[in-house]
């Protein structure tokens, strides 16, 4: 409940309190004024009602959970997910379909190169296709000289040898085009260049009339291509912590933009190297990335479930005071008076029943209706 009426009343005690502490009134006949008096207010973090049995105590109960590190990080894309995109023949790019952010999908084209490679490996082709006829015709005129006697074994044999050297001149031309994308039957300058993977376009390093090829000035990627299906959340963790995380240890992910939308992860390194200025190490949590949920650079809370077991109280939920994004409850105090303690809240629990992380342990009296006795001090 964000109601700040209850802390209102509680200020206003304390201020009734200090104006009925002067009870020395100024003397116009004297001309001077009264000294002033040091009033104790007392605690305002104590509030008197008149009957403090009217509002029923519980007390909190226990549960056993697994300890939990809280850490804040980053998303990251996987590398082993990232794919460069290289035009292998080297030219001039004359045409682009998608640009940075795109999502694209394996074997989209992506972009078109303008390429001298083509026309040198078409050239070596059709030599090669030459060659082979050639050698073929002179292997098979040396077979039937040499069963009519007329060339001996030694002519054969070269014969044969220069045969099996063109057809593998013929093949290597042949792959030579397949490796550059050039169907042999229809050929052209242009080379396209697809996606090898699907996935987002995370990084792109050519526009158009802009240089391609793996020899050429520049970056050989003309894009970077990264599957974000599942992602790593890079974590910063106090060398003071470290004891409390272990590899494949899971993981809560919250994330701000999606907060009813947790997901789970598992930590799959835990960095060798401290920070040497902060005292932390990386820790990586891999994390599947349903409908592409986490976008890279997003800010998200990790919560670290350890396999040991901590103590923490459980009270109804009635009990809490949510005020000013803080959490209180009232324990009883002497003289018919509840005292306010600050408690930091967690999960909610089966039967209207709240986990209480930190503030109140187990056994301790609260107020079990908050709202009963913020009602009852608004009438007063």
């Amino acid at each position: 409940m964000k109601n700040p009426c209850l802390l209102q009343i509680v200020c206003c005690l304390a201020a009734c309190v200090l104006l009925s502490g002067c009870g020395k009134k100024f003397d116009p006949a004297s001309g001077q004024a009264p000294q002033s008096q040091s009033i104790e207010t007392g605690n305002p973090e104590l509030v008197p009602v008149q009957n403090p049995q009217q509002y029923p105590l519980v007390a909190a109960g226990r549960i056993d959970v697994p300890d939990q590190l809280n850490v804040t990080g980053a998303v990251f894309p996987d590398i082993s997910r990232e794919v460069p995109v290289i035009s292998l023949a080297n030219g001039r790019v004359v045409d682009i379909k998608t640009r940075l952010d795109d999502n694209v999908k394996k074997g989209q084209l992506l972009l078109t190169v303008q390429s001298s490679d083509v026309t040198n490996a078409f050239d070596a082709y059709l030599k090669a296709v030459n060659d082979e006829q050639m050698n073929n015709k002179a292997y098979i005129r040396a077979k039937d000289l040499y069963a009519h006697g007329a060339i001996s074994q030694a002519m054969l044999e070269q014969a044969e040898d220069a045969e099996n050297d063109a057809k593998a001149d013929l093949v290597a031309a042949d792959q030579q085009l397949t490796i550059l994308g050039v169907d042999k039957n229809h050929p052209t300058n242009l080379v396209n260049v697809y996606a090898p993977i699907t996935g987002v376009i995370i990084g792109q390093n050519v526009t158009n009339a802009a240089a391609a090829g793996v020899t050429l000035s520049g970056t050989a990627t003309a894009f970077t291509i990264a599957d974000l299906s599942s992602v790593w959340i890079l974590c910063d963790v106090y060398e003071s912590d470290l004891s409390r995380v272990h590899l494949d240890q899971e993981a809560k992910i919250q994330l701000v933009a999606y907060p009813n939308r947790p997901l789970t992860g598992r930590v799959s390194d835990i960095g060798p190297v401290l920070d040497p200025t902060l005292r932390t190490a990386k820790v990586r949590i891999e994390v599947p990335n349903p409908d592409d949920l986490m976008r890279l650079g997003m800010f998200v809370t990790a919560t670290l479930l350890s396999r040991q077991k901590v103590t923490h109280a459980v009270i109804p939920a009635t009990a809490i005071l949510h005020l000013h994004d803080r959490d209180w409850v009232f324990e009883p105090a002497a003289g018919q008076r509840f005292k306010r303690v600050e408690v930091e809240a967690g999960i909610m629990l089966p039967g209207g029943n709240q986990e209480i992380i930190s503030g109140l342990a187990p056994g301790q009296q609260v107020v079990r209706d908050i709202l009963a006795l913020e009602a009852t001090l608004e009438a007063q």
